[in-house]
């Protein structure tokens, strides 16, 4: 097996074996730290001698091993077995194996809720569940949340202990408790999802492990909890979104934009699914963030071409979404449906307005969307600075060389 191999099965492996060794141990920061070094272990090995018959529970013997010797290392055994009996429940204190298979469900959802305990704060649970489940690198988790890398491992850091200290069992929250713990999984999931679609950082445009694992977690999720229209809206979006996947590279894997891409590539499956999902989710209760991104997905999967997209009704739905769920990212697409619809000038106007958010400062995507609709109005060299101005913000280097080539072509 090649070491990219090994990579991508060690990514879906890992939170299952941090699950397995939280589920026993009940200490969520020692069994990071033991299920990093299993992985490291593997990644060593496994190119070499071969993977294992059985690589979760190989992870896991090692990592509980190391486990062992790190929770040995911080307390003695009777004082740690002491405070965890008074943790929890009676009926919680027999847990099982490490390497036994979850009873409960997916490791890998009850780590996400776990990750989502409500003595966390919002941004800490999203940070945290990113880099616990998501395997995002704290670099890309700062990005995510556009601060430092210091301050976002400062913030990972006191989730752990956190959610050490509450003595959280491992297992999926009571069903009074979910309404409170949702909102934070959908959001993480929204975020997993889209550092898979888009990277922020690296050579690809795509991580397509991460895409897969957040359409996996919704999958589970919306196992669980099938009448929530949330909950289907995100699923929905997700698989509207990820369809489109084959046609946004090219054969030299630089980025192609909707309204160049073989359409004829999009998974018609996945479409069809996210449709369904959405419609049904849209008359059943209070329409939500998910709901009306998906609504948006499913007008541009349907529109045979791109000149055929209905893009006033795209602008309505963006004007629903900044009613109920208003931010920079969606005035600037909303901007830009408005140019679709109304006219470049139109949309030119809102993006104006745009440029003093501070929180846009260093975003790619602002200069970009203006630089395309300048080339709209014909002031190509307003355009190519722009272009290059949002190649400069970019820190995707497949993103960079698709800006640089507009960029170049309105030189000629």
């Amino acid at each position: 097996m090649t070491g990219d191999s090994v990579e991508d099965l060690l990514r879906g492996l890992a939170p299952r074996v941090l699950g397995a060794l939280v589920r026993r141990y009940g200490h969520f920061d020692t069994a990071e730290d033991a299920t990093q070094e299993a992985l490291i272990a593997a990644a060593s090995a496994w190119p070499r001698e071969g993977v294992p018959d059985d690589p979760r529970a190989w992870l896991v013997a090692v990592a509980a091993r190391r486990m062992t010797d790190l929770l040995r290392r911080e307390q003695a055994r009777a004082r740690r077995e002491d405070r965890v009996a008074g943790w929890v429940l009676p009926a919680d204190r027999v847990a099982p194996g490490a390497d036994a298979p979850p009873t409960d469900g997916d490791d890998s959802l009850i780590l996400l809720f776990l990750c989502c305990h409500p003595a966390l704060s919002p941004a800490s649970q999203i940070a945290l569940t990113l880099r616990a489940v998501g395997g995002l690198s704290t670099a890309e988790v700062a990005r995510a949340f556009l601060v430092p890398e210091a301050t976002m491992t400062r913030r990972i850091s006191r989730g752990k202990q956190r959610i050490r200290d509450s003595g959280l069992p491992f297992r999926m929250p009571a069903p009074p408790e979910l309404p409170a713990r949702l909102a934070a999984v959908l959001h993480v999931l929204y975020l997993i999802f889209n550092e898979g679609y888009a990277r922020t950082t690296g050579p690809g445009l795509l991580r397509a492990d991460l895409a897969a694992e957040a359409i996996r977690l919704a999958r589970l999720l919306h196992r669980l909890l099938p009448d929530d229209p949330e909950v289907s809206g995100l699923l929905a979006l997700m698989l509207l979104t990820d369809a489109r996947a084959p046609a946004r590279l090219g054969s030299h894997g630089e980025l192609v934009p909707m309204a160049e891409q073989d359409r004829r590539r999009w998974k018609a499956d996945q479409i069809a699914e996210g449709v369904a999902l959405v419609t049904a989710a849209l008359p059943e209760g209070p329409v939500g963030p998910y709901q009306v991104q998906a609504a948006i997905a499913a007008v541009h999967d349907e529109a045979p071409s791109a000149a055929e997209t209905d893009w006033a009704q795209i602008t309505a739905l963006y004007e629903v979404l900044r009613e109920i769920a208003d931010s920079p990212v969606v005035a600037l697409n909303h901007a830009v449906a408005v140019a679709m619809s109304r006219g470049a000038p139109a949309g030119l106007a809102l993006l104006d307005g745009l440029a003093a958010d501070g929180r846009l400062a260093d975003d790619p995507r602002l200069p970009a969307a203006r630089a395309h609709l300048l080339e709209l109005v014909g002031d190509h060299a307003a355009a190519r600075d722009a272009y290059r101005m949002a190649a400069g913000r970019s820190t995707n280097l497949a993103q960079q060389r698709y800006l640089h080539a507009r960029a170049d072509r309105l030189a000629d």
